[in-house]
């Protein structure tokens, strides 16, 4: 299964995935604004990869003027649905179909590893206004968190696809694997959880492109087991997912 095959799966699953995915906690936009060194209110942003608009809805309650872009359709018609009156433009981070140094900040919420870096940091550097920033971000996983470590096992066990956990490695080796190195990059963490229904939290672990492109009856099949598994643990079904983001924030020369 290819990268692209991967990036592609979620169009067919667009809805659970806006539905269920977690979105970000007020202090990584806190972060954001303090290593761009501007704030989010009047900036003009490009949100890259935007999906069904989870990142793009923050960024605006903060004050900020977005342009979303988007290249899979099944993704970007859920975004016109959650955020009918967001622009959205289809387009990828290798060819931005936007002017030169027409954005103040150019942001990608689990997106930015989708994207050929030799191609996508050069077009982000011709987007950008001088001055302007770069900020790339995911959700990772606490692998810290003796279930949620356990069951990321379980994960790459049945899907084939091993979760790699890069937080714990330094800065300049994570700026390197992010295809940023030569630039003025700072990183931050953000550690945060929210408190979900087991339905949710199921609906979230099986959006994920790993599951995505095994098809129905592979994710039923872990389904099955897991839900098990999470009731011993959760017997209310409520159940915390705890996340790490991994900020990275690249500035424009």
């Amino acid at each position: 299964m290819t990268a692209t095959s991967r990036a592609h799966s979620f169009n067919a699953a667009a809805a659970q995935y806006g539905a269920n995915r977690p979105s970000y906690p007020p202090a990584l936009f806190d972060a954001v604004e303090e290593l761009a060194g501007r704030p989010l209110a009047g900036a003009r942003v490009a949100d890259v990869g935007a999906g069904t608009g989870i990142a793009t809805a923050v960024l605006r309650e903060r004050g900020a003027d977005v342009i979303a872009v988007e290249p899979g359709a099944g993704m970007a018609a859920q975004f016109r649905r959650t955020l009918p009156d967001a622009p959205i433009v289809r387009g990828d981070g290798n060819a931005l179909p936007l002017a030169d140094a027409s954005r103040d900040l150019i942001t990608y919420a689990q997106s930015w590893h989708w994207t050929d870096t030799d191609r996508s940091v050069p077009e982000a550097l011709r987007v950008l206004r001088p001055g302007g920033a770069l900020a790339v971000w995911w959700n990772t996983t606490a692998f810290d968190v003796p279930w949620i470590a356990a069951q990321a096992e379980r994960v790459a066990a049945h899907s084939g696809v091993t979760s790699t956990p890069q937080v714990g490695s330094d800065d300049t080796r994570a700026a390197r694997l992010a295809g940023l190195s030569g630039l003025r990059v700072t990183r931050r963490h953000v550690r945060w959880s929210r408190v979900v229904s087991l339905d949710t939290h199921l609906a979230n672990i099986t959006s994920h492109s790993a599951f995505l492109v095994l098809g129905e009856a592979g994710t039923r099949a872990f389904l099955a087991d897991e839900r098990g598994r999470l009731r011993e643990l959760f017997p209310d079904e409520r159940v915390e997912e705890t996340y790490l983001v991994d900020l990275l924030v690249a500035a424009r020369p």
